[in-house]
């Protein structure tokens, strides 16, 4: 019998090291017999990539909110059609870096749309589908937003990738606290990872909420 798929997405504010931990969360499924894939939004496909550069480019300071929003739904209902829900279905594990959550954390929370339009928007989108498991690196904003510059900096991407880090410090600790409910309503699917942390650190505590994510699934 073939195993079922496994779908795990990481959220966090900009800075939490979401993407550091990315190939060791691969590694430690991979040891326990899945066959894993990784992906992000927005971007996980050909015609995402074109959205993530509209969406996360610096320049376009006029984009209005409710065309973000709808912009990265038509990003997330690509990938879904075209990468995750064939990987689920051929039993892969897909690791994502950011997904639904990040939508009503940032669109929803912070910038204030309807979360009633959202859900009904993920309701159509996702059609049933949900992360089985979703870790939420937690971090002060002050501390996230202060890496995230920085990286940007030395990687010399603020033009192309900067538009989320130019908001101003009061827009991310909203983004921290629709997280921080979110994860209070679902805590079934989430699991709080402490990323105010060094990178080996915040891996020890991940690795323990993934053994105990498989060792459940397992028994199941």
């Amino acid at each position: 019998m073939s195993r079922p798929g496994v779908f795990i997405t990481l959220e966090g504010i900009e800075g939490a090291g979401k993407t550091t931990q990315v190939g060791r969360i691969l590694e430690f499924m991979e040891s326990q017999g899945y066959e894993c894939i990784s992906t992000r939004e927005p971007g996980g496909t050909g015609i995402g990539a074109k959205i993530r550069a509209i969406l996360l480019n610096s320049e376009h300071v006029t984009l209005a909110p409710l065309a973000e929003l709808l912009l990265y739904e038509a990003d997330r209902a690509q990938h879904l059609a075209r990468l995750i829900k064939p990987a689920l279905e051929a039993g892969k594990c897909v690791v994502c870096d950011r997904f639904c959550d990040a939508t009503t954390a940032y669109q929803g929370y912070a910038r204030e749309l309807s979360l009633d339009f959202i859900n009904e928007l993920h309701a159509r989108i996702l059609d049933g589908l949900t992360p089985d498991l979703t870790l939420l690196f937690d971090l002060p904003a002050e501390i996230g937003l202060s890496r995230a510059k920085t990286r940007l900096h030395e990687q010399n991407n603020t033009s192309q990738e900067g538009r989320f880090e130019a908001e101003d410090l009061a827009f991310h600790r909203k983004v921290r606290q629709g997280y921080l409910t979110l994860a209070k309503a679902e805590p079934g699917r989430f699991a709080i990872v402490n990323a105010d942390a060094a990178p080996d650190r915040v891996w020890e505590e991940t690795k323990e909420l993934l053994a105990e994510f498989t060792a459940k699934r397992n028994l199941a």
